[in-house]
C-alpha cells in the first residue's frame, strides 16, 4: 500500500493537456490535495486503483481527470461509467466532472438515478452520451432493457465503495461489471477499507494499487469535544449543545432511523428548525429536506450514517454525535464533514459510561486523548434557539393551476392584517 504524500504538488506536474491545465487553473485547481497527488499518477497511467479517502478530500477530481484523460471525445459511445451510492453524490459528481470537462469540446455527461422517470433517461440515452454516472439500481434496470450499453467501457469507477456495500448494492455491482469489457480500468474510492472492498477487488480488478490518506490524522480546524451523559440526558444535552455554541448548521449522527425520528420531534418541540434524513424518506422527501439544509432554512439535519453518505455540504460549523459510533473510521468520516476547505469546525460526541470502550478505540485510531466537556457547563449563549436565516415556502400548483404573482403576495402576507411575512 502507498501512503499519500503529506505535501501537495501542482497540476503542472501532470501529464495533462495545456488545455486541461488552464481550465483546472481557471477553476482555482493549482495544487493537488494528497489524494490527487498520490493517485492522479498511477490513474493516468492505466493501473486499477483502490483510494481509501474522505468525502472533501478532492477524490471527485482524482478519478474524473483520469477519466477524462482516457476519453476520445470524437467517438460517441458510453467509455466511463461512475457508480454511486445515492442520487445526491452522483448529482455532485456529473456536477463535478461536466466542470472539468469544460477544456474538451462536445462532452456529454449523463446521470441515471431512481426517481426519475426511466422514460426521459431512455430518450436522452438514444442521443448518446460518453460519460454515464448514476446510483447500481437504475444503471442496472438500463442494462436490463438494453438502454445502456457497456462495450466501448474503458473506465469504470466506483465511488464510495464501502457505502454501496452497506446498502446492499453488491449484487447489483456484480451484474453492471458482467456487462463491462475485462480490458478496462478500474478505478475503487472508498472512505473505510472494510473486509468486502478487498474481496470486491478480488473480483472486479486487476492487481490493484492501494493508496490510502491517513484518517486518523487530525485536522487542526477541527475542535473535536466529547460530553458525558446518562442515557436519559440524551436529547436535552443536544439541545443544551444546540442552545451554547449557536452553530448555524450542524449535523446530528445517530445509529438508527428509529433515534433520528425521536431527536428530529424532540428539537421541534424545543423551538429548533430540525428534520430528519434517513432511509425511509421517500426520493422526493429526501429531496425537500436536503434543500431546506443546502439553503439555510433549516439548521440541524439529523441522519444516520448510510442516509448521509454522499452528501457534501459546504460550510457546516458543527457536527455533534449523539450516539458513538463503533467504528473509529466511521467516527472520522463523521467529524470530517465539518472544518473543510481550511475552514474551522466543531465536533462534539455524547458518550456513555457504556460506550466508554468506544471512545478509547476512537482514542487509540486517532492517536490523540479525547478534550471532555462537563454537561452543566454549557450555559446557554441566548434563552431562544438560533433560528435558521431563511425560510423554504412550497407552492403546490399543477399544470392546470397557473400561480400568479398575486398567489405569490398573498403566500407571503398576513391574511388578517395584511402584514408582511416575518420569521
Amino acid at each position: 500500500m502507498t501512503l499519500a504524500p503529506a505535501a501537495p504538488s501542482a497540476f503542472a506536474s501532470l501529464p495533462l493537456s495545456p488545455e486541461m491545465l488552464d481550465n483546472l487553473q481557471q477553476l482555482g485547481y493549482l495544487e493537488m490535495t494528497p489524494i490527487q497527488a498520490a493517485a492522479l499518477p498511477p490513474a493516468l497511467a492505466g493501473q486499477d486503483l483502490i483510494a481509501q479517502a474522505q468525502t472533501g478530500s478532492g477524490k471527485t477530481a482524482a478519478f474524473a481527470l483520469a477519466l477524462l484523460a482516457r476519453l476520445n471525445p470524437r467517438w460517441f459511445a458510453v467509455q466511463s461509467l461512475v457508480l454511486c451510492p445515492t442520487r445526491e453524490l452522483a448529482d455532485q459528481v456529473s456536477a463535478e466532472i461536466r466542470r472539468l470537462a469544460r477544456a474538451q469540446d462536445n462532452i456529454k455527461v449523463v446521470t441515471l438515478c431512481g426517481g426519475v422517470p426511466l422514460r426521459g433517461q431512455r430518450a436522452t440515452l438514444e442521443n448518446g452520451a460518453h460519460i454515464v454516472v448514476g446510483t447500481p439500481g437504475r444503471v442496472m434496470d438500463h442494462l436490463a432493457r438494453a438502454t445502456l450499453t457497456l462495450e466501448g467501457l474503458n473506465t469504470l469507477v466506483l465511488d464510495e465503495a464501502d457505502r454501496m456495500l452497506d446498502m446492499g448494492f453488491l449484487d447489483n455491482i456484480r451484474t453492471v461489471v458482467q456487462q463491462a469489457p475485462a480490458q478496462r480500468q478500474t478505478l475503487l474510492f472508498s472512505a473505510t477499507y472494510p473486509d468486502g472492498i478487498a474481496a470486491l477487488a478480488q473480483q472486479f480488478m486487476r492487481t490493484p494499487q492501494r493508496i490510502s490518506v491517513q484518517a486518523s490524522a487530525a485536522q487542526v480546524t477541527i475542535e473535536q469535544q466529547f460530553v458525558e451523559i446518562t442515557p436519559p440526558q440524551r436529547l436535552d444535552a443536544v439541545a443544551a449543545l444546540l442552545r451554547h455554541f449557536r452553530p448555524a448548521s450542524t449535523l446530528a449522527f445517530c445509529n438508527t432511523k428509529q433515534q433520528c425520528k425521536d431527536l428530529e420531534v424532540f428539537l421541534q418541540t424545543q423551538g429548533f428548525s430540525a428534520l430528519a434524513l434517513h432511509g425511509e424518506l421517500e426520493q422526493r422527501e429526501r429531496d425537500q429536506v436536503l434543500a431546506q439544509f443546502a439553503n439555510g432554512s433549516c439548521s440541524v439535519l439529523v441522519a444516520t450514517d448510510v442516509a448521509s453518505r454522499g452528501l457534501d455540504i459546504a460550510q457546516l460549523e458543527a457536527v455533534i454525535n449523539v450516539h458513538i459510533t463503533p467504528d473509529p473510521e466511521v467516527h472520522v468520516h463523521r467529524v470530517g464533514r465539518t472544518g473543510r476547505a481550511g475552514a474551522s469546525g466543531r465536533a462534539i460526541s455524547l458518550a456513555t459510561l457504556n460506550d466508554m470502550g468506544r471512545v478509547g478505540a476512537i482514542e487509540v485510531y486517532q492517536k490523540f486523548s479525547s478534550v471532555w466537556l462537563a454537561l452543566d457547563s454549557l450555559a446557554p449563549a441566548s434563552g431562544q434557539p438560533l433560528l435558521p436565516p431563511m425560510r423554504t415556502l412550497l407552492m403546490l400548483g399543477g399544470r392546470k393551476e397557473k400561480i400568479r404573482p398575486g398567489d405569490v403576495l398573498g403566500a407571503l402576507t398576513n391574511a388578517e392584517g395584511g402584514a408582511a411575512f416575518t420569521r
